[in-house]
């Protein structure tokens, strides 16, 4: 996920604790920022398909939308919200190493091509960065693809430099003619992409597959005392996705409120999710299994370490553990704080 700052929609707020009880029925509340992948769930809030889920489960779930991503990720840490949308990264270095333990209740995409490594020039390479300056949202999943991109190519940050940028200035970055390279999301880098000429893709995270994944985190807690939750999440996530099928009888005015939340139209909106892979119930129930997905996620934990995000008191890159599905854990079992269940995909894949 990344950190957005041009919305259509207002800012929301939530002072308290997230869950209430109203007429004795609980209230779960779920924090999520506008970005291509997050837009079925505000179309299911919008649209009552999150409501009907939960009145199905005998619960009241409500998806507020926040003004900026890292906010989302603090107040969910802090106990504003039960859940929230994040990439793996921010899940890990947010609430499970501030202590928080957190369940992917639904595995919802990975970036397949969204997030990418600009430098300007034709026929470029990754070597061709070093002595550089790269502009992206530091810490960020661009930061990320950075690191993976240099790995993969013999190098490391040491041989350039990293400019913080915000996402919103990342486009006038990039036209400046002090920068060469940025790291950004779409809909940042379509326009960078189709609006410079001379211009290459150096890397993009359809290189390191499913290591870029957007998921709906939920206290594991909560979900143990209520996992009605997890399923109507799930089951309220998955219904909108078939939308996006252009088959569906709902498609054109699902993409129509989607696109329009974007600002966007429904060729731009198609785009924009183009190079992104909505994971089916199966399949997110198969990545978590694939012991593939585990060993990948090293690469993410060795960012955290190496970037000092897992705190002050982490010991090393396995310092907080992940679980997934039942068994299989990455890094400390004695101090999981990040998991990956398939019980709430797997009510789906049925």
């Amino acid at each position: 996920m990344r950190i957005f700052t041009r919305l259509t929609l207002a800012f929301a707020l939530v002072v308290g604790c997230s869950a209430v009880h109203a007429e004795d029925k609980p209230i779960y509340r779920v924090a999520w920022t506008i970005y291509a992948g997050s837009m079925p769930l505000g179309y299911a809030q919008e649209t009552g398909i999150l409501s009907k889920w939960g009145e199905r489960y005998g619960i009241d779930i409500e998806a507020v939308q926040m003004n900026d991503y890292i906010e989302a990720q603090n107040q969910y840490t802090a106990g504003q919200f039960d859940g929230v949308i994040a990439i793996t990264l921010d899940a890990l270095t947010i609430p499970a190493a501030g202590g928080v333990d957190s369940s992917a209740a639904v595995l919802l995409s990975a970036s397949n091509g969204s997030d990418g490594l600009v430098l300007k020039g034709a026929d470029k390479t990754v070597a061709d960065l070093k002595g550089m300056s790269v502009n992206l949202v530091e810490l960020s999943g661009s930061h990320y693809l950075l690191a993976r991109a240099l790995a993969e190519n013999g190098m490391s940050e040491r041989d350039l430099t990293v400019v913080n940028t915000s996402d919103a200035d990342i486009i006038a970055a990039f036209q400046s003619p002090d920068s060469r390279a940025v790291v950004t999301w779409k809909p940042q880098l379509s326009e960078i992409l189709a609006n410079s000429a001379d211009t290459t893709l150096l890397y993009d995270s359809s290189d390191i597959p499913n290591e870029i994944t957007d998921i709906l985190v939920v206290r594991t807690e909560t979900l143990e005392e209520t996992p009605e939750l997890g399923y109507a999440l799930a089951g309220a996530w998955y219904e909108v996705i078939a939308m996006l099928s252009p088959e569906h009888p709902d498609h054109d005015a699902a993409v129509a409120y989607m696109a329009e939340a974007l600002a966007t139209d429904a060729q731009g909106f198609a785009e924009q999710t183009a190079t992104i892979n909505f994971f089916t119930p199966s399949q997110a129930v198969a990545l978590i299994k694939d012991p593939q997905f585990a060993e990948t996620t090293q690469n993410i934990t060795q960012f955290a370490w190496d970037n000092g995000l897992l705190g002050e008191g982490a010991s090393g890159p396995d310092y907080v553990g992940i679980q997934f599905g039942e068994e299989r854990v990455l890094g400390n079992d004695g101090n999981i704080k990040l998991r990956f269940p398939t019980t709430y995909s797997a009510e789906f894949a049925k």
